[in-house]
């Protein structure tokens, strides 16, 4: 249920999400850009310094966030079926 709220929240903010990876939103302009991952109740933000910041401001104002630090490791695979 607050994971349609956080989506509804971002889609209003001028994120794209696509159905076939509903867990994944992302902005960008002609200079700046940031991805969302989203994973149970974690969300992970990857992008320019200031988009950042914008989007953390964005979501401090209607979501009780904590601020877990940097991601220290990132692991990503591809498949193909």
């Amino acid at each position: 249920m607050w994971y349609n709220y956080l989506s509804e929240y971002l889609l209003r903010e001028g994120y794209n999400n696509d159905p076939l990876c509903p867990c994944v939103f992302i902005k960008k302009s002609e200079f700046n850009f940031v991805i969302i991952t989203v994973y149970v109740d974690d969300l992970n933000i990857i992008g320019t310094h200031e988009e950042i910041l914008k989007i953390i401001n964005y979501l401090k104002k209607e979501f009780e966030i904590k601020y877990l630090g940097k991601i220290i490791f990132f692991s990503a695979c591809k498949l193909s079926i």
